[in-house]
């Protein structure tokens, strides 16, 4: 990540969400907790695959909605995070794409912004994108998405004022690594489509990881305080 390549406001709009992310974890610390442990406090077994909390956690004033899940080798499980249509900035659209039997399903559109995947610990391992069957979303261009980030907060104490705010805070916080992954996404997609012309490549179950960058809180912040050193 090249920290002096970003400017003035993304560092101190970075530098910012890191106090807030730090901040979060300190009062969980406090009581032995994390922001993982919030989320299935009141789940008596966490079954792979099954939303935490069950039926997801959904701002009806931003229109922002996520879910933590696991499913995969390597982690404890991720966080999968969205936009709902009513919060999406104006004028954006899906591509043109296949239609899927759960998009009939709902009366609105819904877009995949980013998934962040949790150690045993906790702690933020990696961001990564999927491909849309994995996450039954509506297919919007990579720099819609990245249009949509800013307008993902969670503004509200259930199911855990900390874990609510840690993660709205997360994706400002990496935004230079998310907007890279979520560009990955689309250069990816689109050459399996080439590499695959004749299935429907949204659907298509050998393509569900897109992309995917490792991250760490504590090398995130210490390079943007770095960065912001260097120019005052």
């Amino acid at each position: 990540m090249e920290f002096n390549e970003l400017d003035d406001r993304r560092l101190r709009e970075m530098a910012a969400a890191g106090d807030d992310v730090l901040e979060c974890l300190r009062v969980l610390e406090k009581t032995n907790g994390n922001v993982v442990g919030e989320l299935l406090r009141e789940v008596e077994t966490f079954y792979e695959f099954d939303h935490c909390p069950p039926g997801d956690v959904y701002d009806d004033e931003t229109h922002a909605q996520y879910y933590y899940h696991a499913h995969r080798e390597g982690e404890h499980g991720h966080f999968h995070t969205f936009l709902r249509e009513k919060g999406m900035p104006a004028g954006l659209r899906p591509i043109e794409q296949s239609e899927a039997e759960f998009m009939a399903e709902r009366d609105d559109l819904l877009s995949h912004l980013v998934a962040i995947s949790m150690d045993q610990q906790g702690m933020p391992l990696a961001v990564f994108t999927t491909n849309r069957w994995v996450t039954a979303d509506n297919w919007y261009q990579a720099e819609d998405v990245i249009a949509m980030l800013d307008h993902f907060e969670i503004d509200q104490a259930w199911p855990s004022w900390p874990a609510n705010r840690w993660l709205g805070a997360m994706l400002r916080l990496f935004r230079p690594q998310i907007e890279q992954v979520i560009r990955q996404r689309d250069v990816r997609v689109a050459d399996w489509h080439r590499q695959h012309p004749d299935g429907d490549v949204f659907e298509d179950r050998r393509l569900d990881l897109a992309s995917y960058q490792e991250i760490s809180i504590q090398q995130q912040i210490d390079g943007v305080q770095a960065a912001l050193a260097q120019r005052h």
